[in-house]
């Protein structure tokens, strides 16, 4: 799996580009603000969808502009995939594989694998629970369609409820067995969901702590452990539990939808006890553990996105990572750097093929 070319359309700091990538590595090298990182997110764009760092997507057309299209040639088991992503404004989003337009975006998830490391990912580890979630949901995703699709209705049902809570309260009235169904429904959905997360923890974790040792050579106690208020009770008997709570929050706070991920070292949250080289190296082996499972379960190296990396990390985690290139575990890979001569003598010294691209 790899992608041949690219051409971009009022897309963010883009009016008019085209690339020719080469198989294996390409460098993307300039200054701040020249939109390095914007070419690797159309790249994300058309492998999800949508952008990894503007959930917006009116906000990814170019200023002053009325729309935007992404186009990319991908070359996918000795195949050539035309992937094209468009937007007009105050119209819906279009995605289409070869000329035919996707019904939903979640049947094209997964066909690209693909992995992004960013400075971005730090907010992993600075925000809330919902962007942890959004991680471990990400990565299965891209392999179980099954998955995917029970997650959307689990979140159509949560959003129902929802509703009706707020209906209750502002019409001070209340229908237990209508509730009821809906209890039903996130019960029935929320189970495999959960299952689903512990399988993928389960074998996650062991290459999340391959990874970690790999980059640091380090003794530390890191940890990632899965949160779940199912672990403790089923999920009907968790609905009731918080019935009453839930009447005066006006909406669902218990369920699947509050499970967390703990990134722990030493046994403490590594927000608040980890150094910011540490935060660093966690944030790394996460990424890098999603490339390696997403490789082994998909039988396809994914393309792998650097946004900025080489500027975040000492020469010593640098010199791991090349390593990684040189043992040939990454298939294509996209780096951007502020440093052309650093960029072009690190990747040199992997002895693969590779382009640099002056912004």
């Amino acid at each position: 799996m790899y992608l041949k070319n690219l051409s971009l359309f009022n897309y963010k700091s883009f009016s008019e580009a085209a690339f020719e990538f080469d198989v294996k590595i390409n460098c993307f090298v300039g200054h701040n603000g020249v939109g390095k990182t914007n070419v690797l997110d159309a790249i994300y764009h058309l492998a999800y969808g949508k952008s990894y760092f503007n959930p917006l997507a009116v906000q990814n057309i170019r200023h002053g502009e009325e729309f935007f299209v992404i186009d990319g040639e991908f070359d996918k088991a000795g195949r050539s995939e035309q992937i094209v992503c468009s937007l007009k404004k105050g119209q819906k989003k279009i995605l289409k594989r070869n000329g035919k337009l996707y019904d939903k975006f979640s049947d094209h998830i997964g066909f690209i694998p693909l992995v992004i490391i960013s400075p971005a990912d730090a907010d992993l580890i600075t925000e809330g629970s919902d962007t942890r979630r959004k991680f471990i949901d990400s990565v299965i995703s891209q392999l179980d369609q099954q998955y995917l699709h029970t997650l959307i209705n689990y979140q159509k049902v949560l959003a129902q409820r929802n509703a009706l809570l707020k209906y209750f309260a502002s019409n001070r009235t209340f229908d237990s067995e209508t509730l009821s169904i809906y209890d039903e429904q996130l019960a029935a959905l929320g189970l495999p969901i959960f299952e689903k997360r512990q399988d993928f923890l389960n074998t996650f974790v062991p290459i999340f702590n391959r990874y970690h040792h790999t980059i640091t050579d380090s003794a530390e106690n890191i940890g990632l452990v899965y949160q779940s208020e199912l672990t403790q009770k089923p999920m009907l008997e968790l609905l009731t539990d918080s019935l009453q709570k839930d009447r005066a929050l006006q909406y669902t706070s218990s369920g699947i939808h509050k499970d967390d991920l703990s990134f722990e070292i030493d046994g403490h949250p590594i927000k608040k006890f980890g150094s910011q080289g540490q935060q660093k190296s966690f944030l790394i082996a996460l990424k890098l553990a999603q490339f390696d499972f997403v490789q082994k379960q998909s039988g396809e190296k994914p393309i792998l996105l650097f946004d900025d990396i080489f500027d975040k990390l000492d020469e010593i985690r640098v010199g791991k990572i090349v390593q990684m290139v040189n043992d040939n575990e990454f298939g294509q890979l996209f780096i951007s750097d502020t440093h052309a001569f650093r960029t072009e003598e690190i990747v040199k010294s992997t002895h693969q093929s590779y382009k640099m691209f002056n912004l």
